[in-house]
């Protein structure tokens, strides 16, 4: 008898096989993206892909793979290519598609925007559950201190107005940080000016 804990034969055929989905648990969060993806309205998304005669994969297919690799920090996109091969999850939720890194790059690449729709998405999710309670919360560990002055702190009316300008100026930003990423990375750089953007002053 052995004292050591044994695995199967891997040239055993089970006497009663098994469906891919019987190998993910119901309570595993790839069923939750799965769920989450296919109860978007992606039609009207502006999700591109390039048609170069053979069929594309699905955005559906592509921004579930995305999500995944963001819950699980996994942002390369050829370390998610080798897991929809080797990982169950991953090819429970792809359905045993297996994306080029190149494609999975530049569905994040050109798709910025509509992917910032879809994780605004999921903030209406959890409002609708009543997972969050929707209270407004701004803070930013660099700028908070132990007064509250009307010129350091931030009310409904700045953040408003801080966001419109990060919104407005976030085309240059994404330019010059890649611009700056190609440079040397020891070279001093400067932050991009932002555009002026008014906003109404405010002391409330």
């Amino acid at each position: 008898m052995s004292k050591f804990i044994n695995g199967i034969d891997r040239s055993q055929i089970p006497l009663f096989a098994s469906s891919m989905d019987q190998a993910i648990a119901q309570d595993n969060q790839v069923r939750l993206i799965d769920l989450f993806v296919d109860s978007l309205k992606l039609a009207g998304f502006d999700f591109s892909f390039v048609e170069n005669g053979r069929p594309a994969y699905h955005p559906a297919d592509l921004l579930k793979l995305f999500i995944y690799g963001y819950l699980n920090r996994t942002r390369s996109s050829r370390v998610l290519e080798k897991e929809c091969v080797c990982n169950m999850e991953l090819i429970w939720l792809m359905k045993s598609l297996v994306p080029d890194h190149n494609t999975i790059a530049n569905f994040r690449k050109h798709n910025p925007k509509d992917i910032a729709r879809v994780f605004r998405a999921t903030v209406n999710l959890a409002l609708h559950f009543e997972l969050i309670g929707g209270s407004l919360v701004a803070g930013d560990s660099t700028i908070l201190r132990a007064q509250n002055s009307k010129k350091i702190n931030f009310n409904p009316a700045k953040i408003q107005c801080t966001s419109l300008i990060l919104t407005t100026n976030l085309p240059n930003i994404t330019r010059f940080l890649l611009k700056k990423m190609a440079m040397n990375p020891l070279k001093k750089r400067l932050l991009p000016k932002f555009e002026n953007t008014s906003c109404k002053k405010t002391n409330t």
